[in-house]
């Protein structure tokens, strides 16, 4: 084939996807439009668009079938925002007005979606059923941040940062989509990071220690600056200048008995522990909007890029998860960042709607 052939073929691939998305919408939003269904038809008998259109459909079913975190917590609320969107509420009314923009934001959209067929979503032969990937997104962009809120002393919205100057005149830096709890005592000073990245900068005070603590990790310090973040997968320690302890939750088990400047811990929730190290300056980047990945799989990679993207990013691809990811990315530009991470990784970003991001395969 031709060089021109194959940039014509190429161009006619990435315009069926498009055009994919944009029919997924149309479809779901007039469902008994029988004259939108004759289009789609004749849309849908060339190979090029029959290829697009399945493609899609394999990318929303994974969607759909995404495993809900936190489901036992959020399940009531996803009831009652499902039940709002019917009688008409608007997802801002009553408590709902006490959440975080990034919250209402997906509610609100997830309302208007509801209330633009006026009746439940149907299952067609061509389609899936809207409300459920609405779940599936919900279950990734609300159920986790409103868990958190309910035990959190501080906690910010996507692409949020906040710095906190606490009693003791230590500072915390909270990066986006992060949660903390706090408890000062006359014998400890201690953090909670219930999710997402803190960095930490400690007032010396030998007298009482300062924790803090996830899941994964513990680290005990007396007066030093750090990072802490958390994932599903466990935690990760770096330190920036002095030195700190980490010991593994639960078992209290010593992981690093001195981490100096420099280096890193990765505590697994398995109990796998890697040590390593990289330039001091790197620890805490996210500060400077910089996301760097040395070897990271992307998976882990994407956990924090989410963290500066009001919507869900979904893989749909486990072994591209698993994938190692080295650079370094602008998080004031999340979407730009994802589609350099995709590329190299040979992998492509599709647009759903701008709240639902679909990394693949190419």
């Amino acid at each position: 084939m031709a060089e021109d052939d194959r940039d014509h073929s190429d161009l006619s691939v990435r315009q069926a996807s498009r055009e994919a998305s944009g029919w997924m919408t149309r479809l779901q939003d007039s469902p008994d439009d029988v004259m939108l269904r004759q289009e789609f038809d004749d849309w849908l008998s060339k190979p090029v668009n029959a290829a697009a259109w399945e493609e899609m459909q394999r990318m929303m079913r994974a969607v759909a079938a995404a495993s809900p975190r936190h489901a036992a917590r959020w399940g009531a609320f996803l009831k009652e925002a499902r039940a709002g969107a019917e009688n008409g509420a608007t997802p801002d009314e009553g408590r709902t007005g006490r959440w975080p923009p990034s919250t209402r934001r997906g509610l609100e959209d997830a309302a208007r979606i509801r209330a633009s067929t006026g009746r439940p979503y149907r299952r067609r032969a061509f389609g899936l059923a809207g409300l459920a990937a609405v779940a599936a997104i919900l279950a990734v962009v609300a159920g986790p941040e409103l868990t958190r809120h309910l035990q959190a002393d501080y906690a910010t919205a996507t692409a949020e940062t906040r710095t906190l100057r606490l009693a003791d005149d230590s500072v915390i830096t909270v990066a986006p989509a992060s949660a903390i709890a706090v408890s000062y005592a006359k014998g400890a000073r201690q953090i909670r990071l219930l999710s997402g990245e803190v960095y930490v900068e400690v007032t010396p005070d030998a007298a009482r220690p300062f924790l803090v603590s996830t899941d994964s990790a513990q680290v005990t310090v007396l007066g030093t600056a750090f990072n802490v973040s958390q994932s599903d997968d466990g935690a990760e320690v770096g330190v920036a200048y002095g030195a700190v302890q980490v010991e593994q939750s639960g078992s209290g088990e010593l992981v690093a008995g001195a981490l100096g400047a420099g280096e890193f811990v990765r505590v697994e929730r398995s109990g796998a522990v890697q040590r390593g190290k990289q330039p001091a300056s790197q620890i805490g980047a996210w500060r400077q909007n910089q996301l760097i990945a040395q070897d990271q799989p992307l998976r882990d990679v994407l956990d924090r890029l989410r963290r500066y993207h009001a919507g869900a990013i979904v893989v749909t691809d486990g072994s591209l998860a698993e994938q190692p990811v080295t650079g370094v990315y602008d998080l004031g530009k999340p979407v730009a960042a994802l589609r350099a991470i995709a590329r190299s990784q040979n992998a492509v970003v599709r647009e759903i709607t701008p709240w639902l991001l679909i990394v693949s395969r190419s």
